[in-house]
């Protein structure tokens, strides 16, 4: 049986999140919720959330003694699936710059910044999808609500059965900024934002697929079909 650890440093409630996982297993797979890193030498699939500030999620995560590394063992070097969400996500990246610049686990290349600050950080950016009509309106931060997702690599196995125009549920301020070649799916807001990215085995949503309906559990079901 599969074994899915989603990974509690303290970062929000994680109950919603493993229901959705629990949901989507139908029995295949067992779901723990653990601060426990001897947890993810046994795990099959890896899960990282994040709510709140880039820089408190780090010092959350470096804090959980032997985590870090762990990660580092299990996901790395073993090649586990993994998932990173909202803030999980952004902590793939090299750097995030709310509250100061703070370095992340360096992943996947990239920067995050706040929405709007697209040409912060290390620049690459300027490879990320363009949406042809941005919108022109002033844009309420954080960005909070339902976005159409715009499928960047329909192929991917993370994406089966995901569409362009599906929607997915957003809470955020920042938003990373990456090279086009690890991005999979983008929003529209003010600008593209990198919605879904990838690269290798390490795979991340800006939004939550726990609270995006269809579109959540398939994405979430997709993930755990992964080897």
């Amino acid at each position: 049986m599969r074994q899915v650890v989603i990974i509690d440093y303290g970062s929000g409630n994680l109950r919603s999140a493993a229901k959705a996982f629990e949901r989507m297993a139908d029995g295949n797979a067992a779901v723990t919720v653990t601060g426990d890193p001897g947890a993810l030498a046994d795990a099959s699939h890896i899960v990282l959330p994040g709510v709140g500030a880039f820089d408190d999620c780090m010092r959350g995560l470096e804090a959980a003694p032997g985590m870090r590394e762990t990660l580092e063992k299990e996901v790395r070097e073993r090649g586990k699936p993994f998932l990173g969400v909202c803030v999980g996500m952004q902590m793939l990246f090299d750097t995030g710059h709310e509250h100061g610049m703070h370095k992340g686990l360096g992943w996947i290349k990239g920067d995050v910044v706040k929405i709007g600050d697209r040409d912060q950080g290390s620049g690459v950016s300027k490879n990320t999808p363009r949406h042809p009509t941005p919108d022109p309106r002033p844009l309420k931060i954080p960005h909070m609500g339902w976005n159409d997702l715009r499928i960047a690599a329909p192929g991917h196995a993370l994406l089966a059965g995901i569409r362009d125009g599906d929607h997915a549920y957003f809470v955020h301020s920042y938003h990373a900024v990456c090279d086009r070649a690890a991005v999979l799916a983008s929003a529209d807001y003010g600008g593209p934002i990198n919605a879904i990215v990838a690269k290798d085995n390490i795979m991340g949503t800006q939004f939550h697929p726990e609270k995006s309906q269809q579109t959540g559990l398939r994405l979430i079901g997709n993930f755990l079909s992964l080897r």
